[in-house]
C-alpha cells in the first residue's frame, strides 16, 4: 500500500491494563489512520510504565506490539522516543515491534524543514525534584542494576513510584510541572533555530509561537490520550492537530 506524504506525531498514551479502552483505540488508530501515513513518531510515554524488555510477553504488551509490527510491515516507518514512564524500553522491544528508537532530543528533516523532537520532560527544569530523579534513573549503571532484579520486584517498585507521583501532583503548582521558557529557548538555540519543535509530557496540547534571537519558531505540545486520542499531522503545508 502506498503511504501518503504526511507524518503523524503522538505521545502520552500511558497504555496500561487498567485502561483497556485506550489500548483498543490506539490499536484501531494503527490499523486505520496511521496506516495512511509515511511515518509515525511516538514521542514518549507510550506505556504507563515499562519494567524491562523481559515483560514483552505480557498479553497487554503483545497486543500492542503485534499492531505496531503490522503497521511497520505495511510500510509506515515507526519511531519511538523514550518518555519519563517507559525509558527502559530497549532494543528487544524495538525489534519485535518493528520500530526505531530515537534519542531525546532529535532533529529530523521532513517535507523540506528541520523539526526538533523531544518528549518534553527535560524542559520542565523548574521541577528540581523530578530532574534529580531523572538523572538517577537514566544512569546506565542504575538501569543495569534495576533490570537485573526480578520482574515482580521491579513492578512493585514502579507501582510505589506511580503512587508517589500521583500524591506529589497535588503539592506541585502547574507552573512547576510546565516547561521553562528559558529551557525552550536554549534548546532551540542549541539546535540552530529549527522552525518547529514538537513535544509532549505536559499534557497541555497547544500551539505556541515564539521568537528566539530573531528566529521565528512554533512549539507544538501534543495531547495525552486519557479522555480522547489525538495526533499532530505534518505535511508540506504545515501542521494540524486532529482528534482521533
Amino acid at each position: 500500500m502506498n503511504q501518503s506524504s504526511f507524518s503523524l506525531f503522538i505521545s502520552d498514551l500511558h497504555l496500561c491494563q487498567s485502561r483497556p479502552e485506550i489500548t483498543t483505540q490506539f490499536i484501531a488508530f494503527l490499523h486505520t489512520t496511521a496506516k495512511q501515513a509515511e511515518k509515525l513518531f511516538i514521542l514518549g510515554d507510550l506505556f504507563e510504565y515499562w519494567a524491562g524488555d523481559d515483560d514483552i510477553s505480557d498479553k497487554h504488551h503483545t497486543d500492542v506490539i503485534n499492531a505496531l509490527k503490522t503497521l511497520s510491515n505495511s510500510g509506515t516507518k515507526i519511531y519511538l522516543m523514550h518518555g519519563n514512564r517507559d525509558f527502559l524500553i530497549a532494543d528487544g522491544f524495538a525489534e519485535v515491534a518493528g520500530l526505531t528508537l530515537l534519542k531525546d532530543p532529535t532533529v529530523v528533516k521532513l517535507y523540506g524543514q528541520h523539526v526538533l523532537l523531544s518528549h518534553g520532560d527535560a524542559l520542565c527544569t523548574d521541577d528540581h525534584a523530578y530532574q534529580a530523579f531523572k538523572l538517577q534513573v537514566r544512569d546506565p549503571a542504575w538501569q543495569l542494576t534495576f533490570v537485573n532484579q526480578p520482574l515482580a520486584s521491579r513492578k512493585a517498585y514502579i507501582a510505589s513510584l506511580r503512587l508517589k507521583s500521583k500524591q506529589e501532583k497535588f503539592t506541585k503548582t502547574m507552573e512547576i510541572m510546565d516547561v521553562n521558557a528559558d529551557a525552550v529557548t536554549n534548546l532551540l538555540r542549541q539546535y540552530n533555530y529549527p522552525k518547529l519543535l514538537i513535544h509532549g509530557h505536559t499534557h497541555r496540547p497547544n500551539q505556541h509561537r515564539l521568537t528566539v534571537d530573531g528566529h521565528l519558531a512554533i512549539r507544538w505540545v501534543l495531547g495525552d490520550w486519557y479522555e480522547q486520542g489525538s495526533c499532530l499531522k505534518l505535511d508540506d503545508t504545515g501542521c494540524v492537530a486532529q482528534a482521533i
